[in-house]
């Protein structure tokens, strides 16, 4: 529930998916040194206190903390402004504090070829961003664009850690 997500959310965690960004994003889409943009949990990350602390309090103290250890980040920006065609040319990957944060942005985008990637395991995992569509599957109604899609970026992952595993 939205009334339990801070409660959740941890500095080891962020600073445990930051890594796997990081990671994932050089070792499988070839970026260097990768810009992340970090959200707040409240809306307008906070607004400097006004509509929740969290991000002045925790967030905010624990991205300088990242930052001086080489990270590159940016953030607590606020969710709404994050996502247009312009923001998004400023960084590499978004972490978000919960799901809808992120999924609304992108399934607006592109619905139709949106792809799941869970970076950070020890193989490579993608999936159709929509789920399983269990309630239009029996109609054969479900398109195959997202689970086309979630194919290629498997391929091309494979293809990109490949070529770097060879060039070292």
């Amino acid at each position: 529930p939205l009334s339990e997500v801070e409660s959740t959310i941890s500095a080891e965690a962020i600073t445990r998916t930051t890594s796997i960004i990081n990671e994932g994003l050089s070792k499988y889409f070839g970026v260097k040194n990768p810009h992340i943009a970090i959200t707040g949990l409240n809306p307008h990350a906070g607004e400097s206190g006004h509509i929740g602390t969290f991000e002045q309090n925790r967030l905010a103290p624990l991205i300088d903390e990242l930052k001086s250890q080489g990270h590159s980040l940016s953030g607590p920006h606020s969710t709404d402004s994050l996502f247009h065609e312009e923001a998004r040319r400023r960084y590499d990957a978004v972490l978000t504090m919960y799901h809808d944060q992120a999924l609304i942005p992108l399934k607006t985008i592109d619905f139709y070829r949106s792809v799941n990637v869970t970076l950070g395991l020890s193989f490579i995992r993608t999936s159709p961003d929509h789920g399983t569509a269990f309630d239009i599957a029996p109609h054969f109604a479900a398109r195959p664009d997202s689970l086309i899609a979630a194919i290629k970026m498997a391929q091309q992952m494979v293809s990109r850690r490949d070529a770097l595993r060879s060039d070292s």
